[in-house]
């Protein structure tokens, strides 16, 4: 496996570490998204809200773990680049459609974390698909 992938599966691993602290967060103290992510509006955030938040949260961060562990398995690693894409829709919505956050740091960050990933995924894909075409000339 090259080093990329080694590299990309665990940035896989972090990520999907951190979002499961953010699930707990989410299901202890719905504060914790009124003052970090949706700071333009925080009357709108209540504890249903919050734990609907953290549901989503962690099943992505299910799904990044899984696919840090089996990076060739080509369905995970398209179902994990579109979790990165809908976390990055999601908050661009909240901040420009929707108005209910503002570009501060708890904002910029998950906007960081999944504009990095759908980069480093779909460079990722590069190196697969290399992979696969040296296993098929090996088989031949």
């Amino acid at each position: 496996m090259s080093r990329f992938l080694n590299v990309l599966r665990s940035w896989l691993v972090m990520v999907s570490v951190i979002a499961a602290g953010n699930t707990l967060q989410s299901f202890r103290d719905h504060r914790f998204l009124s003052e970090k992510l949706y700071t333009a509006s925080p009357g709108l955030v209540n504890g249903l809200q919050a734990r609907t938040f953290g549901i989503w949260t962690l099943l992505s961060s299910v799904i990044r773990c899984l696919c840090a562990i089996d990076i060739r398995n080509r369905t995970l690693y398209y179902i994990t680049l579109f979790t990165f894409f809908l976390a990055l829709v999601h908050f661009l919505s909240e901040v420009f459609v929707y108005h209910t956050a503002a570009l501060t740091i708890g904002v910029m960050a998950p906007l960081m974390v999944a504009s990095f990933s759908i980069l480093g995924m779909l460079i990722g894909l590069q190196y697969l698909e290399v992979e696969a075409l040296s296993q098929n000339k090996k088989k031949n």
